[in-house]
């Protein structure tokens, strides 16, 4: 059950962030909705697997959700041993993978200037603050929009951890429950075998 909203979650949430234009590119929407739908369909088949006491069907949930158990374990942990070195490397690498008027609109959002004022992207910085459209521009201060994404970004990324961590080591109580129903014996079956 706990799969299903997961998994409704993850699909709503990603319609809601392309909505909205909080997420640009929609690669990033898809890959969020498959996910969603996989899980849909892992819960689905542990409920058909534990209603029909299939025992074959029970062993494919328990080797799926192990699958997903290592996967959500191994991305958690990354998410949290990010450091900001990496972070600041991957940002940098994604902005200039940006498009002019993505960037526009990111500056406008996040009413910034700028990816990161560095000496090795001195050129580039100021290139892009000169064509920042964003309102603090007019103002005597405006901040990097490296360091503003930065600061979300790792606040996300704990939280993002922490919760998957959560959720695959429930994952694994999960995994041992099905474990313990498979290896139940079938009431219907001993009775009829006995009579």
């Amino acid at each position: 059950m706990m799969l299903k909203v997961v998994g409704v979650s993850l699909m709503a949430v990603a319609g809601y962030g392309k909505s909205f234009g909080i997420v640009w590119s929609l690669s990033i929407i898809s890959v969020v909705m498959v996910v969603g739908v996989f899980l849909i369909f892992i819960s689905m088949l542990g409920i058909f697997g534990t209603l029909r006491q299939n025992q074959i069907v029970l062993f494919t949930y328990i080797l799926a959700m192990m699958l997903v158990f290592f996967f959500q374990f191994t991305v958690s942990c990354s998410c949290l041993a990010l450091g900001r070195e990496k972070q600041e490397k991957l940002l940098s690498v994604s902005w200039e993978m940006m498009s002019d008027e993505t960037r526009r609109s990111l500056e406008q959002q996040l009413d910034c200037c700028g990816l990161m004022n560095s000496a090795e992207k001195l050129h580039v910085f100021r290139t892009d603050v000169k064509v920042c459209t964003a309102v603090c521009k007019t103002t005597a201060h405006c901040f990097t929009c490296g360091d503003l994404m930065l600061h979300h970004a790792a606040e996300t990324l704990r939280v993002l951890g922490g919760v998957g961590l959560f959720c695959s080591f429930s994952q694994l109580v999960t995994v041992w429950l099905a474990v313990q129903y498979r290896n139940q014996k079938n009431p219907q079956i001993s009775s009829t075998t006995s009579s």
